[in-house]
């Protein structure tokens, strides 16, 4: 990343972060899926019920997986559009913790998350302009 613009690095380190998290998140739910549960405010009312939470873990770690590669390769233009469509993602999990019950600050989290996506989703958006700015001088 020597020749990266500042605002490329930005974009990279808050794209890191979410992977980073997500990753954390996904291997949570396999370790400890009545812990998870709670902590994403949706708890869980009968242990049998932990497959779901693996399930969920499954799927965060393909996604983990993904965005990491994307990063790795630097598709900045494909990152920009999982940021915007990953909003359904922490809107999905606010209401359910909404109607679950759940303490203000899992809800505020969960509306941070959304903040944070679309945050990255601008910030990528401006680096692809760059880069495309870039190419035609």
């Amino acid at each position: 990343m020597n020749n990266k613009s500042k605002l490329e690095k930005v974009g990279f380190v808050l794209v890191l972060l979410m992977i980073l998290l997500q990753g954390f998140y996904g291997i949570f739910a396999y370790i400890d899926p009545l812990a998870f549960s709670t902590v994403r405010g949706t708890e869980l009312f009968a242990l049998m019920d932990a497959d779901w939470v693996n399930i969920y873990g499954s799927r965060t770690i393909f996604i983990t997986l993904v965005l990491g590669l994307l990063l790795y390769s630097r598709h900045y233009s494909m990152l920009m559009w999982c940021a915007l469509f990953g909003i359904i993602m922490p809107v999905t999990d606010a209401v359910l913790a909404y109607q679950a019950g759940a303490p203000f600050m899992v809800i505020f989290k969960h509306i941070a998350t959304i903040v944070y996506l679309v945050i990255i989703f601008f910030v990528l958006k401006r680096v692809t302009v760059q880069k495309v700015n870039n190419i035609k001088r």
